[in-house]
């Protein structure tokens, strides 16, 4: 079922939101080559916790982590480690919180040092195809408008879309109704209304689409070995279009 939030609700998945941006620019200036991805989970978990917020991550559904980190080939849920971050490499850091309660989830793709044109046109263009996703939000639309929107722009811009794993509602629970894909067709799937809050989150990889799950059941890879991209937002929809709440 998908709920309809309350404003009350909504002024604490705001505040979520805000932890889960603030905590994404906390850990950007640590990002260079050297520190290790379990370095980057410590200080995440450390400044979350400062926040009266916890990590919504940890020991969910036995995740052993506060954040996911994937590196270069790695599509979402990487676990840090002793992985320590070279020049060159890029990396998705998947953030969630809960603030008594209620979730903000955001990932965000990031350069360690310079990178190549290559890995550059894919973050570029991933990014903006979330912001084509979240164009489409507002009352009355669908959402297979969003997906649809999101794929194409990936296609256009040679892009693999992976469809395996799709945004989500989010409230009082992390994952909620309704599934938000990265693909779809116009005028499909839910419709859209004010008090809706979903995760947009569009997964790209610079070559083929195909993935395969590692034997920790959990990281994500490309089948290729290409380099794969992850942003997301998590966004309110409001009486005339949207709100991203976790981003200010």
């Amino acid at each position: 079922m998908i709920s309809i939030k309350t404003e009350r609700e909504i002024e604490l998945l705001d505040i979520a939101g805000k932890i889960v941006y603030d905590t994404h620019q906390y850990l950007k200036k640590f990002i260079k080559p050297g520190i290790t991805t379990n370095e980057l989970d410590q200080l995440a978990e450390k400044f979350i916790l400062s926040n009266n917020s916890i990590p919504a991550f940890k020991n969910y559904q036995g995740f052993p982590k506060s954040i996911c980190t994937s590196v270069n080939d790695q599509v979402v849920h990487g676990i840090p480690n002793d992985y320590m971050l070279k020049e060159g490499d890029i990396i998705s850091i998947d953030i969630g919180v809960c603030y008594k309660g209620y979730y903000g989830d955001s990932a965000w793709s990031y350069a360690v040092g310079n990178i190549s044109d290559e890995k550059k046109w894919l973050l570029d263009y991933t990014e903006k195809s979330l912001y084509e996703g979240i164009k489409m939000v507002k009352p009355g639309n669908r959402i297979g408008d969003i997906g649809y929107a999101i794929e194409k722009y990936a296609l256009d811009h040679n892009l693999g879309v992976v469809k395996e794993f799709v945004g989500h509602g989010v409230g009082n629970n992390l994952h909620e109704e309704p599934d938000v894909p990265n693909y779809g067709t116009k005028g499909k799937g839910p419709i859209l209304k004010k008090g809706m809050v979903i995760a947009i989150e569009p997964m790209l990889n610079l070559g083929d689409e195909s993935i395969y799950i590692d034997k920790n059941e959990w990281t994500v890879y490309t089948c290729d070995g290409s380099p794969s991209a992850h942003y997301e937002h998590t966004v309110l929809v409001t009486e005339d279009g949207y709100k991203e709440l976790t981003k200010r």
